[in-house]
């Protein structure tokens, strides 16, 4: 906030207040007075409980009350005089300094203008006019992440998400709703995919070791130009989205990694459904109980290896190309073929998403 822009209001109403006026900030110097010369001065009588009274104050003959943005106190208005004119007008001038501070804060404040940008708040043509005139580093790269919290305590975890990032002409931590936490950062070019998931993975772990608060972090692709962070952003919420459908087990989800899972989940219910029933001809994937479904899992976690595949589940060889046979017979698709393992794999997927689909409705 522009002290010189408080120092004007002042200056304006001191004709219209026969009385000295003024503000001191939340380090108890006045930033603007009525009285020049005591701009500058420290009122040591005031602490971080008197600045946040919600009634007005008296200290040393002056009566104070205290104003700024949301919940938080960080200034205060003084009036010289204890009685009820003085009572007054802190009431008023501190009701009017409040609604001009968050007028500066909504059109001068870089992260409110980021929040605008990322929720495509503000129109596109207007976006490099408003960055310009916050002198806003349009040409850096910045990537978007959102942080989706799972689990809730009652710690702030935008506070602490904050102290994280403690730079702020640089890094953007902004509160989307009760439950996301969007993160625009700043990053160096070229910068790779795992150092972006490492940064996630600390905010995970410090927020689930220190504070019991477990979270899901999706990543949206790097971007160069701040018109570009509301695809960056998009991205980050689609990982999670994705994610939460494809790889439930994972808390970091980067939108550069989804690969077939972020095409699926773009497709038509309708075109899902017909082709479930090209690919399962002869039964559906129902007629698969949870032992062949595991059996199938491992088998594509070990990359079709029948020899390992059949290690890692504690069965004979033959046992489990049994298995192999008998999928390809209710399926028709035999899973040691690579082409037929995609089909099978695709068609899996495309099941996975049909049934998060039908539990929203």
């Amino acid at each position: 906030m522009s002290n010189r822009l408080f120092q004007g209001v002042i200056h304006q109403m001191k004709d219209a207040i026969d009385r000295p006026i003024g503000i001191v900030d939340d380090t108890s110097v006045v930033i603007a007075c009525s009285e020049l010369n005591r701009i500058g001065e420290v009122i040591d009588s005031i602490t971080t409980d008197t600045l946040n009274s919600t009634v007005p104050f008296v200290i040393n003959g002056y009566t104070f009350k205290s104003f700024g943005t949301g919940n938080s106190s960080e200034y205060a208005v003084f009036v010289e005089g204890t009685d009820d004119t003085a009572q007054r007008y802190v009431q008023i001038l501190s009701v009017s300094l409040g609604s001009i501070k968050q007028y500066y804060d909504e059109k001068y404040d870089r992260a409110n203008f980021i929040k605008n940008v990322i929720l495509d708040n503000i129109l596109p043509g207007d976006i490099y006019l408003k960055a310009r005139e916050l002198r806003f580093n349009s040409e850096v790269s910045r990537v978007c992440m959102v942080i989706k919290i799972t689990s809730k305590t009652d710690i702030s975890a935008f506070d602490i998400i904050q102290n994280f990032f403690p730079d702020k002409s640089k890094d953007f931590v902004i509160n989307i709703n009760e439950h996301d936490i969007a993160l625009v950062k700043e990053i160096k070019a070229g910068i790779e995919s795992k150092d972006l998931e490492k940064l996630a993975g600390s905010i995970v772990d410090t927020l689930s070791s220190e504070f019991y608060t477990h979270c899901t972090v999706g990543i949206g692709t790097v971007v160069t130009g701040v018109k570009d962070l509301s695809r960056s952003f998009k991205e980050a919420q689609s990982a999670l989205e994705v994610g939460k459908v494809f790889d439930t087990e994972r808390s970091i989800i980067s939108y550069d990694n989804l690969g077939i899972a972020r095409l699926i989940y773009q497709l038509p219910i309708t075109l899902c459904e017909m082709f479930l029933k090209e690919v399962f001809k002869k039964s559906s994937i129902e007629s698969l109980d949870q032992e062949t479904l595991f059996t199938i899992q491992k088998f594509f976690e070990n990359s079709l290896n029948v020899s390992e595949t059949s290690r890692k589940l504690f069965v004979h060889r033959n046992t489990l190309v049994y298995r192999l046979e008998k999928i390809k017979k209710l399926t028709g698709l035999d899973l040691r073929e690579f082409e037929d393992a995609i089909v099978f794999k695709v068609a899996l997927m495309v099941k996975r998403y049909l049934v998060s689909k039908s539990s929203k409705y």
